[in-house]
């Protein structure tokens, strides 16, 4: 997971310098202090899927090209076999696996996204990015908080929501939770 998130800050610190902009000037880019963002290109630091997405969407690149350091290269389809989707874990608790990371000028980003449970009392962590959010729960029960309003999702639930808004999501019953999520910008 170190080593992922490692690599992530070098390919935003290689997108920086080949657009020939400041610390400064990224940083207000991802909504981050300096410090913060510097963070992030030295890999000591978490970034979200919503930042990077914000960071592919001002920029005009692929998101895969930052979170897994490949070009999309189809046009016509892309097949995912079952477990075999491209995969960064963020953190230990999240586990990002694209679905479409192969197809190129997506209008969306579709992802298995596997949540593990916290201990007992850690603080939810809330993210926001443009555009919408469906979720589909596959496996667990989800906690999902949408701007202060909490709603639990069984298997077989869904949300569709504008992702604009705080939200941020925890899994329930001390189980690991799998969910389908699909961002569009």
């Amino acid at each position: 997971m170190d080593e992922q998130i490692k690599q992530i800050g070098e390919r935003v610190r290689g997108l920086r310098d080949a657009l020939d902009l400041s610390l400064e000037e990224m940083a207000e880019a991802c909504r981050l202090s300096v410090e913060e963002y510097r963070m992030v290109e030295a890999g000591e630091s978490d970034i979200s899927v919503s930042m990077l997405s914000r960071i592919a969407v001002r920029f005009d690149i692929p998101l895969d090209v930052l979170m897994f350091g490949e070009e999309p290269k189809m046009s016509a389809y892309f097949l995912t076999r079952k477990g075999t989707g491209i995969s960064v874990e963020r953190t230990k608790a999240y586990k990002y696996e694209s679905l479409a990371s192969g197809f190129r000028h997506r209008k969306a980003d579709p992802f298995i996204v596997t949540v593990e449970p916290k201990p007992e009392g850690t603080p939810m962590y809330y993210n926001t990015h443009g555009g919408q959010e469906f979720n589909l729960v596959i496996e667990g029960r989800l906690l999902l908080s949408i701007n202060g309003k909490e709603l639990e999702l069984n298997p077989g639930d869904s949300l569709y929501f504008d992702s604009s808004l705080p939200h941020g999501m925890k899994a329930l019953d001390g189980k690991t939770v799998k969910f389908l999520a699909i961002i569009m910008q």
